[in-house]
């Protein structure tokens, strides 16, 4: 009885492994949203890391994380390194390829809760007297990460707090600049 019970939990197990193993490596999250804003405005919303703090979802979750900056204040090779609690982690971010009011690419390392490497793409394109903002990041899965995905969903997750900050980053470039 013993032995039939181990070989269906062997067996349980390995097909759980096969299952992790088959799904894909690579993942990608992509969210847009239209803004009644020139292409420059909300452009400087996103590629200043001193700016985040107004629109950005996980901004909210931890007021108290702490947050440094390296680098140039705008642009390639500016760097914002943040800690905070379990919902924010810990890591790193570095802007590694900046064109005016087209497009922002941004190295995002994880430290905590779980290593790893992503990258993020922001594109804005001109449109109807605004700009669609198109909010990407993709990178690869390992096997932890792989086996997580079929507890939660990656997409549902991360695009959520995408929309949110689609949404919050909506509100603060269609805001007047008072001068």
């Amino acid at each position: 009885m013993i032995k039939k019970i181990l070989f269906g939990l062997a067996l349980l197990l390995a097909i759980f492994l096969i299952v992790v193993a088959l799904q894909p490596d690579e993942f990608r999250i992509t969210r847009s949203a239209a803004v009644a804003a020139a292409p420059q405005q909300v452009f400087a919303q996103v590629n200043d890391f001193h700016k985040w703090e107004a629109w950005s979802p996980w901004a909210k979750l931890d007021p108290n994380a702490k947050a440094t900056f390296e680098g140039p204040p705008t642009g390639e090779g500016a760097v914002f390194i943040w800690a905070g609690n379990s919902e924010v982690g810990e890591g790193r971010m570095t802007v590694t390829q900046s064109r005016p009011d087209e497009l922002i690419r941004i190295k995002l390392d994880f430290v905590k809760p779980m290593e790893g490497t992503s990258d993020v793409e922001f594109t804005f394109k001109p449109e109807n007297n605004g700009t669609l903002v198109t909010w990407t990041m993709s990178g690869r899965n390992n096997f932890i990460g792989k086996a997580i995905c079929l507890i939660m969903n990656q997409d549902k997750m991360i695009g959520g707090y995408f929309e949110k900050g689609l949404v919050n980053l909506k509100s603060v470039a269609e805001t007047p600049r008072k001068t």
